[in-house]
């Protein structure tokens, strides 16, 4: 009778094993996942002890719009390189009590990389200028941030702040959240691979399990658009090699102009 690979019964193993982890993961991921531990196999070899073993993968999400028209005029401004465009947009979720919480998530668009989720149980507009603040000093200041037209993003204080740092607002249209689409992109994968599956009993706990997962999307989660790479590898493996270099990261931390912090009542 024919025999399996003398490795196969150890690939299957931890197939099974990261298939059961990331349960909302397709084959393609968790290949990235196995070559990323060692494992030298291809997505084909992957796909069929998938198959072999009745796994399933996650069913494709109905797409609410487009991120690009063919003229590119669904999104008017499309980012070129690190920090050229932000965004940020605000999720909501409940702890087990019903009472709810709100995240801030913030993103780079060029590196696909969560760069801060705030959690609280209200979060204002000063809380964003907090946020913002903190990833200025540590990440540089961005050229643009693109916001929805929220009242935390289009107020006076904030837009007055953005502008004495250098960056430049672009709010949305209305109505129209696939102008915003890779932070929308970001929330629906915040909320199928995490929020929807989890019970937060404390806010505390949500804090912690929600940024943990941060880390996780950021240096270890394969990203499709990415070449099945996630954006920041270099926060769990120091040496990366092959990377483009227009990812690279600065140095040393950028330093912002001395400005200070409008009181927000």
């Amino acid at each position: 009778m024919p025999r399996g690979r003398a490795d196969e019964a150890a690939l299957v193993a931890d197939l099974i094993e990261l298939a059961r982890q990331y349960g909302r993961y397709g084959y393609r991921k968790i290949a990235a996942l196995l070559r990323a531990a060692g494992w030298l196999v291809n997505d084909k070899r992957v796909e069929r002890i998938w198959r072999q073993e009745g796994l399933k993968g996650p069913a494709r999400q109905p797409k609410k719009g487009r991120l690009w028209d063919k003229d590119g005029s669904c999104l008017r401004l499309r980012p070129e390189h690190r920090n050229h465009v932000w965004s940020d947009d605000f999720v909501e979720a409940r702890t087990h009590d019903g009472r709810k919480f709100r995240l801030l998530n913030v993103l780079d668009e060029f590196m696909h990389e969560s760069l801060a989720i705030r959690v609280a149980r209200k979060l204002k507009a000063a809380d964003v200028i907090d946020v913002l603040s903190d990833l200025f000093i540590l990440r540089g200041v961005p050229t643009h941030l693109r916001s929805d037209n929220g009242p935390e993003f289009v107020a006076k204080s904030v837009q007055k702040w953005i502008t004495a740092v250098g960056a430049k607002t672009a709010y949305i249209t209305p109505g129209s959240p696939w102008e915003n689409g890779y932070i929308e992109s970001f929330n629906a994968r915040l909320r199928d691979e995490l929020l929807n599956g989890e019970i937060f009993y404390t806010l505390r706990e949500a804090q912690i399990i929600i940024e943990s997962w941060r880390r996780h999307y950021n240096g270890v989660r394969p990203h499709a658009s990415l070449g099945y790479r996630p954006p920041a590898p270099e926060v769990f493996v120091p040496a990366v090699t092959a990377w483009p270099a227009a990812l690279a990261r600065p140095a040393s931390p950028a330093k912002l102009p001395v400005v200070d912090r409008p009181t927000v009542h």
